[in-house]
């Protein structure tokens, strides 16, 4: 029997469409329309080659099976805006928590927590905030809540949240652990009950005994600037970010210095690749590679990683309206999204504004496939590439 191909799911936010395209080919298997889901929140990686998401339009949540009969397997209601999108290692208990959205402020207090098995899901108020969330198992769940200002990890049993009344009650955390005020980016690593909270000073760790967390030691960047990004690698056992320095002022982004963080969870060692400067943010894991994009006004390009830190870089076509010198690097101007499999050598990597995604061969570097959908892509969309097997799903956060 033959297995399944690869298959890339490609969310044009802005336009409110999702696409499912083999890869490397780019026949399209499915599509949705109407359906804007959050980018913020990403996608969420489930058994079985199933993603989890979110529609901010509509408050749902949405479990994808671009394999099965039907792409769409289950809506659930949530609160929207959807900040940051979680399971416990198993893939049933899942948490949304809410932000910004289109406002400068955070206002919104709302957090969400759905049993995917029954449907069941309740709204709790927390803090109004924009929380990071893990959920954890080995026992019964909890949610782990990421706060800043004061910085803290609140800790929620998932029943006593699912259990609540109606009408969106507050709820008091059922444990906490102080962290600093500067917190971005979250991670958790099943197989040893362990979560992660990227800080200005390192990364931050705790690990479940009952229903609370014990802090450990804090693992350092090894470097002046941070990682506002971190990331589970499921396969290798890593954590991996990308450190941005230089000049705070976002209109001098073109000088940001930018680093790859790896820290082996096995050995504790930790490794720093030079990334060049500009705009790099999140990374894609592939089977043997990690690939990152950097965005800078001389020229884009695609930068793959391998097991023994070799970086190669390759071209990427420009974008009209892509970041220029002068603004910042977010506001009105196109932007790219990457995403690989850890059961698969391509990298995608997409032209917003272009409607394109180019389909890369990591270990070769070439480009093996440039797909034109009829979307634009604007803001660069967000994609997710699985195959049914590739174990991306021991990586429980929304990426």
């Amino acid at each position: 029997m033959t297995a399944a191909p690869p298959l890339l799911l490609v969310s044009d936010h802005v336009e409110g469409s999702v696409h499912v395209l083999t890869v490397p080919d780019g026949i399209r298997t499915g599509r949705l329309t109407g359906r804007h889901l959050s980018e913020h929140a990403g996608f969420l990686a489930l058994p079985g080659g199933r993603a989890a998401c979110v529609d901010d339009r509509r408050g749902e949540l949405l479990v994808l099976n671009p394999y099965g009969d039907h792409l769409v397997e289950l809506t659930v209601p949530v609160a929207v805006p959807a900040e940051h999108l979680a399971c416990d290692p198993s893939g049933r208990w899942v948490a949304v928590t809410t932000g910004l959205g289109e406002n400068t402020e955070p206002w919104s207090d709302l957090l969400t927590v759905v049993d995917l098995t029954t449907g069941d899901a309740t709204r709790v108020r927390t803090r109004i905030d924009e929380p990071g969330v893990t959920v954890m198992g080995h026992g019964d769940p909890l949610v782990v809540l990421r706060h800043r200002e004061p910085g803290a990890l609140a800790v929620h049993r998932f029943a006593d949240l699912l259990a609540a009344p109606p009408g969106c009650p507050p709820v008091a955390p059922h444990a906490q652990l102080p962290l600093p005020d500067d917190g971005h980016g979250d991670a958790q690593d099943p197989h040893c009950g362990h979560v992660f909270a990227a800080m200005g000073d390192g990364v931050h760790r705790a690990h479940r005994a009952g229903d609370a967390l014990v802090p450990e030691r804090t693992i350092p960047w090894n470097s002046p600037a941070r990682g506002w990004y971190l990331r589970l690698d499921p396969q290798r056992r890593a954590l991996w970010s990308t450190l941005r320095g230089g000049p705070a002022d976002p209109l001098r982004w073109p000088e940001w210095t930018n680093h790859a963080w790896r820290h082996d969870l096995e050995t504790n060692r930790t490794t720093l690749t030079e990334l060049g400067h500009g705009l790099v943010f999140r990374l894609a894991l592939a089977r043997e590679h990690t690939a990152f994009t950097r965005i800078h006004p001389d020229g884009d390009e695609l930068i793959l990683l391998d097991t023994d830190d070799t970086a190669r870089s390759v071209p990427l076509p420009a974008m009209d309206d892509a970041p220029r010198r002068g603004g910042t690097p977010w506001e009105g101007v196109q932007r790219r999204a990457a995403a690989a499999s850890p059961g698969a050598d391509w990298v995608a990597v997409t032209r917003g504004g272009h409607g394109e995604v180019h389909i890369f061969d990591a270990p070769t570097g070439s480009e093996a496939a440039r797909l034109k959908l009829d979307t634009p892509l604007d803001h660069g969309g967000h994609m997710l590439l699985r195959t049914q097997t590739d174990g991306a799903e021991g990586d429980p956060v929304g990426r």
